[in-house]
C-alpha cells in the first residue's frame, strides 16, 4: 500500500532528525533476508544504541540534502537500502553491520557516510575493524596509568628492600 504524502512528510522529518544527529550511516542492502532476521538486528541495534530505518531511496536523499549532507544520493546506489545511523559512536553501525553479514549473508553492506561524505562499502568495513569508542577509553586510561602504576612499584620495591635488610640483621643478631 502506498504512502500517503502526511505518512511521507513524517519519514522524511524523522530521517532527517536521525541524520542531524548521526556520527555516521551506513547503507546495507537487506534483500533476503527473514522478518525473523530482520528483527534480530534491529533489537542488537537498539541494545548499541544505532538505529535502523528503511525507506525509499527518494526520500533519503531528500533527508540528506535537508540534513546538510553534500553529494549523498541513496538513489546511485544498488539494491534495497536500509540506513543504520549511529548517535553516540561512528564505529558502532559499522560494527554492527559488519558483524552480522558475517552472521547472515543476505545483509550486505553497500556503503556509508563519514564525516558528511559518502564512503565506499570498503572503508566502512575498515573502519568496522577498529576498537569501539568504550575500548579506546579503556585503552587511553590504562595507558595514563601505567607510569603511576610503575612509580608506586618502585616505591614498594625500595621498601620490600628495607624490609629484607632489617630482617638480614634480625637473623644475623639472633644467630650470633
Amino acid at each position: 500500500m502506498a504512502k500517503s504524502k502526511q505518512q511521507k512528510e513524517l519519514t522524511l522529518a524523522d530521517l532527517t532528525g536521525q541524520l542531524e544527529g548521526a556520527k555516521s550511516v551506513v547503507f546495507a542492502d537487506f534483500r533476503g533476508l527473514t522478518v525473523k532476521e530482520a528483527t534480530e538486528f534491529r533489537n542488537k541495534a537498539r541494545k548499541e544504541d544505532v538505529r535502523v530505518l528503511v525507506a525509499k531511496k527518494t526520500l533519503m536523499r531528500l533527508a540528506f540534502s535537508k540534513a546538510g549532507y553534500e553529494g549523498v544520493d541513496p538513489a546511485k546506489l544498488e539494491g534495497a537500502l536500509v540506513m543504520i545511523t549511529g548517535m553516540s559512536d561512528e564505529v558502532a553501525p559499522a560494527k554492527l553491520a559488519a558483524e552480522f553479514s558475517k552472521e547472515h549473508e543476505a545483509l550486505k553492506i553497500v556503503a556509508g557516510v563519514l564525516e558528511r561524505k559518502l564512503v565506499d562499502a570498503a572503508a566502512i568495513k575498515a573502519l568496522a575493524k577498529l576498537p569501539s569508542k568504550q575500548e579506546l577509553l579503556a585503552k587511553l586510561v590504562g595507558s595514563i596509568n601505567a607510569p603511576v602504576s610503575g612509580f608506586v612499584n618502585v616505591l614498594a620495591g625500595n621498601l620490600r628492600g628495607l624490609v629484607q635488610v632489617m630482617n638480614a640483621i634480625k637473623d644475623q643478631k639472633a644467630s650470633a
